[in-house]
């Protein structure tokens, strides 16, 4: 959950990402991210949710400037 929040913030900003996070309504989760997780979904399924909804670039969705762990 940390390196959730963390990411969020790398990528949306301080002030914005809990914005997001308590605000923006995500169709594919039927709910805000918080509910989401909240609901028990995976941080990282409402990542990758938030994350397409808001076309943050593929080579971002693993954060900002750090080495993608899929590899």
């Amino acid at each position: 959950m940390s390196e959730f929040r963390r990411a969020c913030v790398a990528e949306f900003g301080a002030d914005y990402a809990p914005v997001l996070l308590r605000d923006h309504w995500l169709s594919v989760l039927d709910g805000t991210p918080n509910e989401a997780i909240e609901r028990g979904t995976p941080p990282r399924e409402v990542w990758d949710a938030l994350c397409a909804d808001l076309n943050v670039p593929v080579e971002r969705r693993h954060g900002r400037g750090l080495p993608d762990p899929r590899r």
